[in-house]
C-alpha cells in the first residue's frame, strides 16, 4: 500500500527543517536517513520506508508532478518506475507487451498497435521482430558491452530500479484504468524489458519502421505466408523493374519529416539578445497524444550528484529533454537518414547465400513462433546478413523484391545503440551547452534527433549529433547501386553494392561505435544569436550562419525550407534583433499562433475569389457552387489559428485542398531562391486553376457540416475531456504554425474533434542570476492517461486556455507547494 505523510501536522515540521538547514541540496539529503528513522519510530501509520530494499521520496506539486529524490541511482529509477506506473500503468503495461512478443497472445493477430515502438500494421508482425530480438539474445549482449559503446553503470543501475519501482507498484496498488483493470496481461517486468523498450526507441527511425518489410521476407520459391505479399520468382534483377524516379520520390516521401507523426521546434537565444545576458529555451516537440510515446514531467534529485526537471519518454528511465540550474535543452527530430541498403548479389545456387568480394556468405536465420489467441502458433523465419535483416520493402512505396539473383538488406547502426539513456543522463548533469556537447561526443547515443541548448552564461547551441552509418557522398558515389543513386539524392538513403568488401561504411577514430559517422562530422552551431530547428536540415539553423559542408546523409544545403521553418525563422530572427528577450516573450511566442501561410497567401486568395465570375466556382465534382461569403472571411481573418480566430477554419480547409492538387511551381509567382529562402517561394499565382476548385470544396464541404464560413476555429478545432468541449488553437504542418496540431478531419464530429499529435511537452526556460532557473512548462495531455485521474486533463484545460504551469525546481519553491503531498514508496520483501 502507497504510504502518505498525511496531512500537515507530520510533514510541515520535518519539511520546514529541511527547508532551512544548510543549503537546500543538503538539507534534501537528509530527508532519506530521516525519513526512514521517522518511519520506524511512528509503526504501520508512520510516512517512510522500513525494511530494507529500494525505495524513494517523491514529493508531488501541482499538476501531479513528481519531484523524486533519492541516495542514488538504483534508487532514483525504483521512484521513477513507481511514479510512472501510478499515472501510466496501462500505456507502459501496453509497451511492454510490445517488446516481449506476446500481442497476438493476449490482443489477436490482427489488431493494431498504437505504433509507438515501430510502425508494424497489425500484432503478429509487431510479434514476430520483437521476440525475434528477445530471442537471439540481442538486449543482453547490449547489455553486456562495456561504456562507452554500451551503457555505463548508473544506466544499468536506473534501468534495474524502474523495473523494481513498477512492480512494486502493481503489488501494491490496484489499477483503476479501464484500459487494463483486470487484464492478465499486466504483469511485472524486469531491466532486459526496460533495456529492450529502450531499445525499440532507438530504431524506430530505422529497423522500426521496417518491420512489415523484415518479417514478410521470403526467399524466391517460399509459400507466402497468409496475408503476406508473394515473393518475387521470376529471376530478374529487380532493379530492372524499379523505377528509379518512383523509388526516388517513395525514399523522399518515407523519410520526409514532415510527414512523420513526430516533430518539434526549439530555439536557444544568446545572451546578447536577452534582458539580463542568460541564455533562453524554448522547447516545442510535437508528439502523439496518445499511446506510448507521450511525455511525462518529473524532477530526478540524487543530492550532489544530479538535479534535472522536464521530459521522459515513457518507459524511460532519464529526463530525455529538460533543464537544470545551468542549461537547458530540447531535441528536434532530424533529417538524417539512420539506415541505409544493400543490395546483394545473390549464389547462383542459393538464394539465401550471398556473394562478398566473390565469396559465398549464407544467411543466417531467426525461426519466431509467436502464440495467438485462440489459435495455433504462427512460425516464420527471418533472414539476416552481416549487414542487417533482409526485407521485402521500405513502406507501401518502396518494394524490395527478393528474386533468384538479388535481395536487399537493411543496415541500421542504432540496432546496437542503447546508448540513449547515458546521453540523456550526461546532458542532465551538464553544467554549459560546451558541457551538453561534451555529453552527445562521448556517449553518441541520440539516434535521429537535433539538439538545441541555451545556458545561464548567454550560451547557445545546435547541433545534429545522431548516430548515422558512415556514408559520405563519395562512398555513395563509387559504391551506389543504380536504385542508389536515384534514392541517395533525393532521400540521403543509400543502396550500396552489398558484393563488395570495400562498399561497406567506413568509421571515424572519434565514434563511439564502428561504423558511424564521429561527432566531429556533426553539423554543429555554438553560440549563435539564435539557434532555431523545426525539422528541416541544420543548413538554416541562423539565417544569417547557414552551416554547410556536410554529407547528403545528414540532409539538404540550399533547398526549400517548410513554411514552419520559415515563419518560425521570420519570428526568432525578429525577436533577437529586437533583443531584451525573458521568458515571458518566450511563452508569447509559443502560443502566437501566427499562420505563415496566411501571410503569405490569404489576401491574394481574397482577390482571386471575389474576381471569380458571378462569384461561383467549379468544384471537383463538376458542380457550380457560390463562394462569394468566402472572400470576405478570408479578406477579414485575422491570419492567426487562434482558437477565437474567424476564418482560421476555412482558411484552413481551403489551403489542405489547394496544395494537395497544386504543385508549388504552379503557386507561386515567385519560385524559391537560395539565397532568399526565408522570403522564397511566394506571391501566390491569383490564376491558378486550382484555386477556385478548392473554394468550392472547401464552401461544400462546409456547408454540409453545417459550419459557418466565418466560424471560430475553437469550436471546430477541439478535444472532450471529462465531458467538456475545450477549444484548440493551433495549427496544421502544411499552415506552419509553430504550435503545430495535428487532428483528423470528421465532419459528423464537428470539425477537428480530437488531437492525434502535436505540441506536447512545452518547456520555456532562462535564468535570472539567482539558484533557481525560470521556467515555465506545459504537458498538453496531462501527467495520466487514467481518465479517472485529476491529472488526465488538468494540463489540457490550461493548453487550451495557453496558461502555463510554473515549474517547481529549488527545494524551497517544492516545500511550499500549497498542493505538496510527499510519499515514500519501498520494495516490500
Amino acid at each position: 500500500m502507497l504510504r502518505l505523510l498525511h496531512g500537515r501536522r507530520r510533514a510541515r515540521p520535518l519539511l520546514r527543517r529541511l527547508a532551512l538547514t544548510g543549503t537546500a541540496l543538503l538539507a534534501a539529503a537528509a530527508a532519506i536517513p530521516e525519513a526512514a528513522a521517522l518511519d520506524q519510530g511512528s509503526g504501520p501509520s508512520g510516512g517512510g520506508p522500513s525494511g530494507g530494499g529500494l525505495s524513494a521520496v517523491i514529493r508531488y506539486t501541482e499538476n501531479g508532478i513528481p519531484h523524486i529524490l533519492a541516495r542514488d541511482y538504483a534508487h532514483l529509477g525504483f521512484g521513477t518506475g513507481w511514479a510512472q506506473a501510478a499515472d501510466q500503468v496501462c500505456v507502459l503495461a501496453d509497451g511492454f507487451l510490445t517488446v516481449s512478443g506476446e500481442r497476438s497472445r493476449w490482443l489477436g493477430a490482427d489488431a493494431v498497435p498504437d505504433g509507438s515502438l515501430s510502425s508494424a500494421s497489425g500484432n503478429l508482425s509487431s510479434d514476430l521482430f520483437f521476440k525475434g530480438v528477445r530471442d537471439s539474445g540481442t538486449v543482453e549482449k547490449l547489455l553486456a558491452v562495456p561504456a562507452p559503446a554500451g551503457p555505463g553503470k548508473e544506466v544499468k543501475e536506473l534501468m534495474r530500479g524502474w523495473a523494481a519501482g513498477y512492480n512494486a507498484w502493481l503489488a501494491q496498488n490496484e489499477i483503476t484504468d479501464p484500459a487494463c483493470k483486470g487484464a492478465g496481461w499486466v504483469r511485472p517486468v524486469t531491466a532486459t524489458d526496460v533495456a529492450a523498450r529502450g531499445l525499440a526507441v532507438s530504431v524506430l527511425g530505422g529497423q522500426g519502421r521496417a518491420v512489415d518489410g523484415i518479417t514478410s521476407a521470403r526467399p524466391p520459391g517460399t509459400a507466402a505466408a497468409p496475408g503476406a505479399a508473394p515473393p518475387d520468382t521470376t529471376g530478374t534483377d529487380p532493379a530492372a523493374g524499379i523505377d528509379p524516379a518512383a523509388a526516388a520520390e517513395a525514399a523522399r516521401a518515407f523519410f520526409d519529416t514532415a510527414r512523420y507523426d513526430m516533430g518539434s521546434n526549439a530555439v536557444a537565444f544568446a545572451g546578447s539578445t536577452t534582458a539580463n545576458g542568460s541564455g533562453l529555451l524554448l522547447g516545442n516537440p510535437h508528439y502523439p497524444w496518445q499511446g506510448g510515446r507521450r511525455f511525462w514531467q518529473s524532477q530526478q534529485t540524487i543530492p550532489g550528484e544530479l538535479n534535472v526537471s522536464g521530459g521522459s519518454l515513457l518507459g524511460t528511465t532519464v529526463v530525455n529533454i529538460g533543464f537544470n540550474e545551468k542549461v537547458a535543452w530540447s531535441h528536434t527530430v532530424a533529417t538524417g537518414t539512420p539506415v541505409n541498403l544493400h543490395q546483394l548479389a545473390l549464389d547462383p545456387a542459393d538464394p539465401t547465400a550471398y556473394l562478398v568480394d566473390g565469396k559465398p556468405e549464407k544467411m543466417t536465420t531467426r525461426t519466431v513462433s509467436v502464440q495467438v489467441a485462440g489459435g495455433a502458433p504462427v512460425t516464420r523465419t527471418q533472414w539476416w546478413t552481416r549487414y542487417g535483416p533482409v526485407l521485402s520493402g521500405l513502406g507501401g512505396g518502396l518494394p524490395l523484391p527478393w528474386t533468384t539473383t538479388t535481395a536487399y538488406a537493411l543496415a541500421d547502426p542504432n540496432a546496437v545503440n542503447l546508448r540513449g539513456s547515458d546521453t540523456a543522463l550526461a546532458m542532465g548533469r551538464a553544467r554549459s551547452v560546451a558541457g551538453v556537447q561534451e555529453a552527445l561526443r562521448r556517449t553518441q547515443g541520440l539516434p535521429w534527433v537535433n539538439t538545441v541548448a541555451a545556458d545561464s552564461a548567454g550560451g547557445t547551441l545546435f547541433t545534429q549529433s545522431q548516430v548515422l552509418p558512415r556514408i559520405t557522398d563519395e562512398l555513395a558515389a563509387r559504391c551506389s547501386t543504380p536504385l542508389g543513386r536515384a534514392t541517395y539524392a533525393s532521400s540521403g538513403l543509400a543502396v550500396l553494392d552489398g558484393s563488395r568488401g570495400d562498399c561497406a561504411p567506413g568509421s571515424d577514430p572519434d565514434a563511439v561505435q564502428p561504423g558511424i559517422f564521429g561527432p566531429g562530422r556533426a553539423p554543429t552551431l555554438r553560440d549563435a544569436a539564435y539557434a532555431e530547428n523545426s525539422n528541416d536540415s541544420a543548413w538554416l539553423a541562423n539565417a544569417k550562419q547557414p552551416l554547410t559542408g556536410y554529407e547528403r546523409i545528414w540532409g539538404t544545403v540550399a533547398t526549400p525550407r517548410s513554411l514552419r521553418t520559415r515563419g518560425a525563422l521570420e519570428d526568432v530572427s525578429a525577436m533577437a534583433d529586437r533583443g531584451g528577450l525573458t521568458v515571458a516573450d518566450l511563452q508569447e511566442q509559443q502560443f502566437a499562433n501566427r499562420v505563415p501561410a496566411g501571410d503569405l497567401a490569404a489576401a491574394d486568395a481574397a482577390v482571386a475569389c471575389a474576381a471569380l465570375p458571378g462569384g461561383t466556382a467549379t468544384g471537383s465534382d463538376g458542380a457550380t457552387v457560390d463562394v462569394s461569403a468566402a472572400c470576405g472571411v478570408l479578406a477579414a481573418w485575422d491570419r492567426k489559428a487562434d482558437s477565437t480566430s474567424r476564418g482560421a477554419l476555412l482558411f484552413d480547409r481551403f489551403w489542405r485542398k489547394l496544395t494537395a492538387s497544386t504543385a508549388a511551381k504552379d503557386l507561386w509567382l515567385v519560385p524559391f531562391d537560395a539565397a532568399d529562402p526565408v522570403r522564397t517561394p511566394r506571391t501566390l499565382n491569383r490564376a491558378a486553376p486550382g484555386i477556385g476548385r478548392a473554394l468550392a470544396d472547401t464552401v461544400t464541404e462546409l456547408r454540409a457540416a453545417g459550419i459557418a464560413p466565418d466560424a471560430l476555429l475553437g469550436d471546430h478545432q477541439f478535444v472532450v475531456r471529462g465531458g467538456q468541449k475545450l477549444p484548440v488553437g493551433g495549427g496544421t504542418e502544411a499552415l506552419g504554425v509553430w504550435n503545430k496540431i495535428e487532428a483528423p478531419w470528421n465532419a459528423a464530429g464537428g470539425g477537428y474533434p480530437e488531437v492525434v499529435h502535436g505540441s506536447s511537452h512545452i518547456q520555456a526556460v532562462g535564468w535570472d542570476g539567482g539558484r533557481c532557473p525560470v521556467a515555465r512548462t506545459l504537458l498538453t495531455y496531462g501527467q495520466s492517461s487514467n481518465p479517472n485521474s485529476p491529472y488526465s486533463a488538468d494540463q489540457t484545460r490550461l493548453f487550451s486556455r495557453e496558461r502555463w504551469v510554473k515549474a517547481r525546481f529549488c527545494e524551497r519553491d517544492i516545500l511550499t507547494s500549497p498542493r505538496l503531498k510527499v510519499v515514500w514508496p519501498r520494495e516490500r520483501r
